[in-house]
Parts: structure tokens; C-alpha cells; sequence
């Protein structure tokens, strides 16, 4: 027999208009009486209908066109299930981003995908997590795992393979003074890429790797600030924790009177199709784009449909991409 809003309502003890204000993820009921009907959805194995629904995919970087990318796949997998994608540019863990939130949980929001928002901040404010779970309404995330006690599921890129994968790149070139470009402290992506970078190097009995992490921001400029001081302090080969600051790197080695490969190798980390056309095409570290957009849209169109999803954080392999921005050190 097929379960509607009147066996709910039955089971539940409240009115069908009450019932299809929790289905649909609407304000004004209680926060009892719409744990009441949730729990009569779980008894009965009632399965929301996705029509119309609005999926916030939450985001800083769309200037990035990795994340540009992430976003368009995963309106993609949402799309033929009735479901409808909107995207909310915010400053990670900011009011902005709390707030476009809000607005949207008042409208009936199905889910939050937070795309490297808030969930890749050390300390971030919890109260906007802490108000999608009063409202019953899931989120996951992507690159980030959230702060302890909000668990949820969580798909992210290997950072410590990337990172190996690239170390490991430039040693079997030759290189042996190798430096990082790295993303600011506190942010998770960042700090294990460095954690990943430091393990590598030390794996290959390259000492005093630390003295070899530059933090900058995600920026151009903060690559090239960082490759400047690398160049001084003689590195022959930098990884960079994104491809935009990976570009930044080149500009700072050529305006330090150096080249790219000759004097300098340079690796990315994004992978995305616009580096196959700079100048050099870039070696890169690829994220899995496609299959982590696949991933997230999988476990959207279960938790709206309030089927159970596994919670914590899942790793997907990164791909070495070996173009023109990487040779052997001058001395070999």
C-alpha cells in the first residue's frame, strides 16, 4: 500500500496541512511536532517526492572554474529527478553565507551542498548547520569534513595523494629542493595538502621540509608572492595548492629573471580543462570532478527522498596530469 499524507497524519497525530508543511520543509511547525512526522515517515518508509525542490549548493570560488565545473555537474545528476540547483556565492563561514541559507530554509530548501564553504574552515560557526538540523533539511559537503558532532556525508579529493603525486613527479625528475605554494593555515584542504607534502618529502629523506611551505591566500597573487620567496631560498621545483596560484607561480619565477621549466618546474592542483591551453599548459594534479559531482548528487536524491545515507567523509583519487610546466632541475 502505497503511504500519502493521511496515513502520515494518522500516525503522527496532526492535521494533513501540518504534515505537508514538514514534507516540504516549510517554517511554522514546532520542533516536536515535526520530529513527530518525521519519525512517522521513517516508520511508514514514506519517500518525499522531489518536484520543484531547490538544492543551495553553497560557494565561494565560482570565479574558479573547478568549482564552476563541480557545480554545473552536479545540477546535472539533480536535474532529471525534478530537483532545481541554486547557487549562493558567499564568504565561507561569513553572515552572508548563514544568511542566504536562512532565507532559503523559509522557502522550502530541500538540501545544502556546502562546495569548499564553510566546511573546509578550522572553527567555523556551527549555527548554520545547528539550524538546517532543526529543520530537518541535509546537507553534505565537498572538500571539508564538518566540525565534530554534525555529522553528515562528506566527498572529498585524496589532498595527501595529490600532494604525493606531485612531490613525487618532481624527485624522479631530479629535484631535490622542492617548495610549496600552499593555501592559508586553518583551512582543511590546505593544511593536509601540507601535511601530505611534508610526509612526501620526508618520505625521500628531503630535510627541513617546513622551511619549504610558503601560506598565501587561493589567489594569482598569492602564488606569485610565494614562488618569489621559494626562488629566493633556491628552489628548483614548486607545488602549488591550486592552479590558479600554480599560474601566480609562473609570473613570479619569470618576473625573478627565471623560466618555466628551465630554471623552475611548476605543478597545479585543480586540473581543470583551462590549463591544457596555458602558456605552458601546466602540469597539474587533477581532481575528480566528475565523480565527485556524481557522488553528491546520489546522496542528495536519497536524503530528500529520506533514505538513509552513510555520514563521514569519503576519498576519491586525484590524477597526475604531465604537461609542459615540469623538467628536470638545471643542475641535472
Amino acid at each position: 500500500m502505497k503511504v500519502g499524507i493521511t496515513e502520515l497524519a494518522a500516525r503522527a497525530g496532526v492535521s494533513e496541512a501540518t504534515v505537508s508543511r514538514v514534507i516540504n520543509r516549510r517554517q511554522g511547525v514546532a520542533k516536536k511536532t515535526r520530529d513527530a512526522v518525521e519519525q512517522a515517515m521513517a516508520e511508514l518508509g514514506y519517500e518525499r517526492s522531489t518536484p520543484g525542490q531547490l538544492v543551495a549548493v553553497v560557494t565561494e570560488h565560482i570565479s574558479n572554474p573547478f568549482f564552476a565545473d563541480v557545480a554545473e555537474r552536479i545540477e546535472s545528476a539533480l536535474a532529471p529527478h525534478g530537483l532545481k540547483m541554486v547557487l549562493c556565492p558567499a564568504f565561507p563561514g561569513g553572515v552572508q553565507e548563514r544568511d542566504f541559507v536562512a532565507a532559503l530554509v523559509d522557502r522550502g530548501v530541500a538540501a545544502v551542498v556546502f562546495l569548499s564553504a564553510s566546511n573546509t574552515l578550522e572553527g567555523a560557526d556551527t549555527e548554520t548547520y545547528e539550524l538546517l538540523r532543526d529543520r530537518r533539511i541535509p546537507y553534505v559537503g565537498v572538500n571539508g569534513q564538518f566540525e565534530d558532532g554534525h555529522p553528515a556525508p562528506v566527498f572529498s579529493t585524496d589532498d595527501a595523494l595529490a600532494a604525493e603525486l606531485a612531490v613525487d613527479h618532481l624527485y624522479r625528475l631530479g629535484h631535490r629542493r622542492i617548495g610549496m605554494a600552499s593555501g592559508p593555515a586553518g583551512n582543511h584542504p590546505a593544511d593536509r595538502r601540507v601535511a601530505g607534502f611534508l610526509t612526501a618529502m620526508t618520505r625521500r629523506g628531503l630535510a627541513d621540509a617546513e622551511q619549504w611551505v610558503i601560506r598565501q591566500s587561493y589567489t594569482v597573487e598569492g602564488g606569485q608572492a610565494a614562488a618569489a620567496a621559494l626562488v629566493q631560498r633556491g628552489a628548483t621545483a614548486i607545488v602549488a595548492a591550486s592552479d590558479f596560484m600554480a599560474l601566480g607561480a609562473i609570473r613570479g619565477v619569470r618576473r625573478q629573471g627565471r623560466s618555466v621549466p628551465e630554471d623552475v618546474s611548476v605543478v597545479g592542483y585543480d586540473g581543470t580543462m583551462i590549463t591544457e591551453f596555458t602558456d605552458p599548459p601546466l602540469t597539474t594534479v587533477r581532481q575528480p570532478a566528475d565523480r565527485l559531482a556524481l557522488e553528491v548528487g546520489r546522496s542528495v536524491l536519497a536524503l530528500v527522498a529520506n533514505r538513509p545515507v552513510p555520514v563521514g567523509e569519503l576519498l576519491f583519487d586525484p590524477e597526475l596530469v604531465i604537461r609542459s610546466t615540469t623538467a628536470p632541475p638545471p643542475a641535472a
